[in-house]
């Protein structure tokens, strides 16, 4: 049966089209993706509370995916620790082929049905772990062989897909289907398909995050200060937080070496300072 992702674009003669139309066409089919994420938050919210769950106990996220979805995964883990200060290990995304398929595609990595579970052995993986798939076809048997043998050792495992039904949902036990329908370029799911991926892994990796209390109010307090953009940022919030000025802001920041850090040293001489009555 030929899955939605799979089916014939909504347009044809691509080739025949101006740039302008090319372009409109591309965001008009944009334009439904977010429609497609609403529809499965309730997954979502399912998943990313079972992810913390584990999260708190001492857990770590595994994506494993091929291709687009491979390399999506690998974006957002890489992309935890310096936006929520957490060690690198915490969140790990495996695409098949190895770190080479980041950049250039390894054929037929993603037909090797036992290799996944070959690959998150490599990290000790253990039932504290999730292991979230990710497969914008939901047929993809590298991913099917990971989440089955991760289910055989009691894992907690998810996926997002773009198709219903699929094999691939059928092994998460925390299933996301985001059900984007056909591309504008038949069958080119690195488009419509991948951008719902990319919105749902921003909506989990946040959310898990949120709730291990790696943000503050709604600023990043414990970012990898990687930069000067991050440093300014990172001063502006020590700025806002203690009513210091500029200089002294970014000096504070630079001795504890986080936002986080920063406020709380600070709060912990002030406090000093002032006693509460009765402790002078």
């Amino acid at each position: 049966m030929q899955t939605a992702t799979e089916r014939d674009s909504h347009y044809d003669h691509l080739e025949q089209m101006s740039v302008k139309d090319i372009i409109q066409n591309i965001n008009k089919e944009d334009k439904t993706v977010p429609f497609a994420v609403e529809k499965a938050l309730p997954q979502i919210e399912k998943l990313a509370t079972a992810v913390a769950e584990k999260m708190k106990a001492g857990g770590r996220l595994f994506y494993i995916g091929a291709g687009t979805s491979g390399r999506l995964g690998v974006v957002d883990a890489s992309e935890s620790p310096p936006t929520f200060g957490v060690p690198f290990d915490w969140v790990v995304g495996i695409i098949a082929g190895g770190d080479g398929a980041i950049r250039k595609a390894v054929e037929f990595a993603e037909d090797d049905i036992e290799q996944a579970w070959k690959d998150l052995s490599a990290f000790d993986i253990t039932d504290k772990d999730v292991v979230v798939g990710i497969a914008a076809s939901g047929t993809t048997p590298y991913v099917i062989g990971g989440l089955k043998n991760a289910n055989q050792h009691n894992l907690i495992t998810g996926c997002v897909v773009c198709n219903s039904g699929s094999p691939v949902a059928a092994e998460a036990k925390y299933p996301v289907e985001v059900v984007t329908g056909p591309e504008f370029l038949t069958g080119s799911t690195r488009m419509k398909a991948g951008t719902a991926q990319k919105l749902v892994l921003n909506m989990l990796s946040t959310a898990v995050m949120i709730q291990l209390g790696r943000v503050k109010g709604n600023k990043m307090v414990d970012m990898q200060l990687t930069n000067n953009k991050l440093v300014d940022r990172g001063t502006r919030m020590v700025m806002n937080e203690t009513g210091l000025d500029e200089q002294a802001a970014a000096d504070l920041l630079k001795e504890q070496g986080s936002v986080r850090k920063a406020v709380e040293n600070y709060n912990k001489i002030e406090n000093q300072k002032s006693p509460l009555p009765g402790e002078i």
